[in-house]
């Protein structure tokens, strides 16, 4: 009998062992802010914003809610994504996914071109159907199906505020009616709808997407309200005495989410610093469990802060796949001049358009940077370069904040590699020592270590020279500004072409 406890007792400790995992935050790293998630049968698809990136609104899929796999984007075609004239202040806001009786929503703003507007697909790696434009403006919206009835929540005039609408149409069916302006936070935004337990469960975010961002949450029996605050209002802040140590700050702007086995969780933005109280990878989308018991209120990772390494249950030990580089993955900035790009090796013949400070359809293709730690290498033939034309790679964040490895063709045919820096209206620049002596093939490497980035070249008969080291705060949010994170790229400024045949980017 006593040997029999002993097995029981050792058989309930391992059960209790397996029933904890390891997570590790950002599920999806780098530039992924204002994650939307929902789950159809044992498939989970997410979505993020993207401002002025095209094409727009990555689509990740997965099974445990820890890997996630890029498997499109929403917005391909200029006519659903219009950006003329945006900057990563504006574009594409945070997205809602949902999906109802065999159909995929997805609804979002576009700032500067338009406003409101959902598309709807069969699948979710798409096609995606064109704009269906709607009423209610506010940003960040976010639908609600019940009872033959689709409802649509947004924010105008920093109210969160509800109609019912047409989802065929986007004709509004009756008027906006005020729900709730959160618990005093500035910019009550990112308004999501549940019901659970008889409960309407409307979840928001309010501080600012910096380091105040909170959750916060109210009910109400009826949808359209009266709501109830949360009394123990912030559902989800790192911004606190037990929080502010973390490396992860800016948490909020989150959507929930339950599992197949019952558990919830909820998926939210935050970031990470680098170097003090700098963050250049941009908001990323992070994962934490709940418990959310019958008739009570979400408690978010037991009421503690969210940190980069976190013991959870029901996860088993994950780790995330080496990075790739896929078609998927490749943005323009704003809508591209589709005949300036042409298929070359693994890489594109680019010719330009402008430049990259102009903002005005630049020539560039890039990747958002996912890991501070990470090489980034191209080609280009002096011989393949138009006289008068400037081609390389680009640490970009905003229009007035990037960093360039380039070289550059003057007229006279001399050839010269330069580190140029933009960082809001300073400009500086390093060249060389054998500048206007290079010919044949040009191998430019950007590498980064999370604190610094360096900027090297080699010649076909040479070793690696480092030209530069720059900080990597220069190109951060608090320095330059934007919405987004660091997009790593091929560029051409000028009206030259020039060839890159590869752009290979790996993680350390």
């Amino acid at each position: 009998m006593k040997k029999c406890l002993l097995l029981l007792i050792l058989v309930c400790s391992i059960l209790s062992l397996n029933a904890q995992g390891v997570l590790r935050n950002p599920v999806i790293p780098g530039f992924h802010p204002d994650p939307s998630i929902c789950r159809v049968g044992d498939d989970y698809y997410l979505v993020n914003s993207s401002f002025q990136y095209f094409p727009g609104v990555p689509v990740y899929h997965s099974k445990d809610l820890v890997n996630w796999q890029l498997i499109g984007n929403v917005l391909d075609r200029e006519s659903q994504l219009p950006l003329k004239g945006t900057s990563s202040w504006l574009g594409i806001y945070a997205p809602t996914i949902r999906y109802h009786e065999g159909t995929y929503y997805m609804i979002t703003t576009n700032v500067g071109n338009g406003g409101n507007f959902m598309v709807t697909a069969q699948n979710p790696r798409g096609p995606w159907s064109e704009p269906i434009w709607l009423e209610q403006q506010g940003i960040d919206p976010s639908l609600w199906f019940e009872g033959g009835k689709c409802y649509m929540v947004s924010n105008p005039d920093n109210t969160i505020m509800l109609c019912e609408i047409d989802p065929t149409t986007g004709k509004q069916l009756t008027p906006s009616k005020a729900l709730w302006r959160g618990t005093g936070g500035r910019y009550p935004e990112g308004p999501h709808l549940y019901k659970k337990d008889g409960w309407y469960y409307l979840l928001i975010s309010e501080g600012g997407t910096e380091l105040a961002h909170r959750l916060t949450i109210a009910r109400s029996r009826k949808i359209d309200g009266p709501y109830q605050a949360n009394p123990d209002n912030p559902l989800l802040t790192n911004c606190s005495m037990a929080g502010q140590s973390m490396q992860i700050q800016g948490t909020g702007h989150g959507d929930f989410v339950e599992a197949a086995d019952g558990s919830w969780w909820v998926v939210f933005l935050a970031y990470r610093n680098y170097g003090g109280s700098y963050h250049h990878l941009g908001r990323e989308t992070y994962l934490a469990p709940m418990e959310w018991k019958k008739g009570q209120w979400p408690v978010i990772n037991g009421g503690h802060p969210i940190n980069t390494v976190m013991q959870v249950r029901t996860l088993a030990v994950q780790r995330r796949a080496d990075a790739q580089t896929t078609k998927h993955h490749l943005v323009y900035l704003q809508n591209p001049i589709s005949e300036n790009y042409q298929p070359f090796g693994q890489g594109y013949r680019m010719k330009g358009h402008g430049s990259l400070t102009e903002n005005n359809q630049p020539t560039f293709i890039g990747r958002r940077q996912e890991a501070a730690a990470m090489v980034l290498e191209t080609e280009i033939d002096t011989e393949q370069l138009d006289f008068g034309t400037e081609a390389g790679l680009t640490v970009y964040q905003i229009n007035n904040g990037h960093l360039d490895l380039a070289l550059v063709k003057y007229q006279t045919g001399s050839v010269a590699v330069v580190m140029k820096s933009q960082v809001k209206s300073l400009q500086a620049e390093v060249m060389g020592d054998d500048s206007g002596q290079l010919s044949g093939k040009v191998r430019l490497r950007i590498e980064s270590d999370g604190q610094q980035y360096r900027f090297s070249y080699c010649t076909e008969s040479g070793s690696w020279t480092q030209l530069s080291s720059q900080d990597c705060s220069l190109v951060s949010t608090e320095v330059v500004g934007g919405f987004t994170g660091v997009v790593l790229g091929m560029y051409v400024d000028g009206e030259g072409w020039a060839a890159f045949p590869y752009f290979h980017y790996s993680e350390k």
